[in-house]
């Protein structure tokens, strides 16, 4: 059997040496070895503008996650799921079960945002936004280059035999990664539950809150999974976004691309009649999905800009200009002019304006209460001696942080139907509901048949008004009067 040549064979066990560098190809994922194995990535490290703006605005973006649930809006977190309360908070906008439909909106708005930036910019959200590259980049990889080194200390230190030392780093690192998992999930957790809540459940016996417990090592253990072995992989074979962007985007589109024009034919310094690329496969090493760049745009690049950077390093090493790695569209790179206005941005934004005008238009006929009005369980209605009757529940939502006071009313109810429950105005606390009974009875020497009517909820400041139609349900007129021609009553 022959030896894989991407695997060299280590004649010294007691000092392994690293292996010969991987050369990337477009026929196959990067990350796949010959055999079918799973082949490490260890990017090195890199320093430039892109860098430093994407380290920033990585912490930034960790910063605002964990800030959000502390920073208090209207007596509550600027975002809060209380799924188990059926409330939902968004920066003092609160929401009721009853309009969480309007979350849809929500969703369908970021996706029609992110196709139009897909359009213009490529794959910028997952180079500089995207949860998975936030966290991979400016946490656990922290921690590996902490514990472990650069990338050829990594690299020899994955080669090198189980040593006590070996072992301690892998112990090592690795229970950060689960910490790190951890406070991941249980500031996740409060998104939901709020932080006094999850502090409360921390101090207490897993078995008096085993929902959230349970939730937060399953949580915590794919967080694990994912970020201290799976990596680039969920970009690459979950993630189903790197599969659009060849439909979303085209020629004029802003991506991460290389100056063949310019570059082509590689060749080391003082090589005759080569391009600018001096073949130093620097762009390969520092990319976190082991692509080769020069090879065009292919489904693992992730838009990082760790190849600019890199590459800029070089040219200015060797005093050649900046920019054969660059964003720039394909057009741009053929030497041509990139198009910002065509017709698929012009879609994608009336589609973005059309969302975001019905969003508005949807969430601003949000109330600050809620109601529903439905018919008791059992019988749709009663027939006694004396009268006809409908029960109802009426269900009174009081959506605000503050008490309020509501007037709950009937019109459109015919002369002589008298109304049980609701006579006086209900006070309701902050996000406070009551359910109560409302009946109407008809004496059946009124009774002319099933009738509709509306029952309204007004605020005691008269602000806005509720309204629902309910049927009053009852038997024929004519069947009453026969039974009580049957009985000799006189109606």
């Amino acid at each position: 059997m022959s030896a894989d040549p991407k695997v060299p064979t280590n004649p010294e066990p007691s000092r392994p040496r690293p292996a010969s560098p991987y050369r990337p190809s477009v026929d196959s994922v990067t990350t796949i070895a010959s055999d079918g194995s799973r082949r490490d990535i260890h990017p090195a490290d890199v320093h430039g503008r892109f860098t430093r703006m994407r380290r920033w605005s990585g912490w930034a973006l960790i910063a605002f996650y964990v800030a959000l649930p502390w920073i208090p809006v209207n007596g509550y977190p600027a975002v809060l799921l209380d799924i188990a309360g059926s409330r939902f908070h968004f920066f003092g906008f609160t929401l009721a079960a009853q309009d969480a439909w309007l979350l849809f909106f929500g969703v369908t708005g970021l996706g029609f945002a992110l196709f139009f930036l897909t359009a213009l910019f490529g794959r910028l959200w997952c180079g500089w936004a995207c949860p998975q590259t936030v966290y991979l980049e400016h946490v656990y990889r922290v921690i590996e280059r902490w514990i472990d080194g650069d990338a050829p200390a990594r690299r020899a230190l994955q080669a090198a035999p189980l040593t006590a030392g070996k072992a301690g780093r892998r112990i090592l690192k690795h229970a950060l990664y689960a910490v790190a998992s951890l406070v991941i999930t249980h500031i996740f957790l409060s998104y939901f539950v709020s932080l006094p809540e999850v502090w409360q459940m921390m101090r207490e016996a897993p078995r008096d809150h085993w929902a959230a417990f349970l939730f937060v090592f399953i949580a915590a253990g794919i967080l694990y999974f994912n970020f201290a072995w799976f990596r680039e992989q969920l970009c690459i074979v979950i993630c189903p976004y790197g599969r659009l962007q060849s439909a979303l985007t085209d020629d004029h589109s802003m991506v991460i691309g290389y100056d063949s024009k310019r570059g082509e034919p590689r060749g080391k310094l003082g090589t005759p009649d080569a391009g600018a690329c001096v073949a130093c496969n620097r762009c390969v090493q520092v990319c976190p999905t082991g692509i080769d760049i020069r090879h065009g745009l292919q489904l693992e690049c992730i838009g990082c800009a760790a190849c600019i950077d890199a590459c800029d390093e070089v040219m200015t090493k060797v005093h050649r200009p900046t920019g054969l790695v660059r964003y720039d569209s394909f057009i741009g790179l053929d030497g041509g002019r990139t198009r910002w206005i065509r017709p698929r941005i012009i879609v994608y934004f009336i589609l973005l304006l059309v969302g975001t005008a019905v969003a508005t238009y949807a969430f601003s006929t949000v109330k600050p209460a809620n109601f529903l009005v439905y018919r008791m369980s059992g019988a749709a209605y009663f027939v006694s001696p004396g009268d006809v009757r409908n029960q109802f529940m009426v269900r009174l939502l009081n959506k605000r942080t503050e008490p309020a006071t509501f007037v709950v009313s009937t019109e459109g109810v015919p002369a002589g139907v008298q109304q049980s429950g609701f006579t006086a105005p209900v006070t309701l606390g902050p996000l406070a509901e009551s359910v109560s009974p409302l009946v109407l009875i008809v004496d059946r020497k009124h009774y002319t048949g099933p009738f509709h009517f509306t029952v309204r909820v007004e605020d005691s400041a008269h602000t806005y008004q509720l309204s629902r139609a309910v049927e009053f349900m009852g038997p024929e007129p004519k069947l009453l009067e026969e039974e009580d021609r049957e009985k000799g009553v006189q109606r």
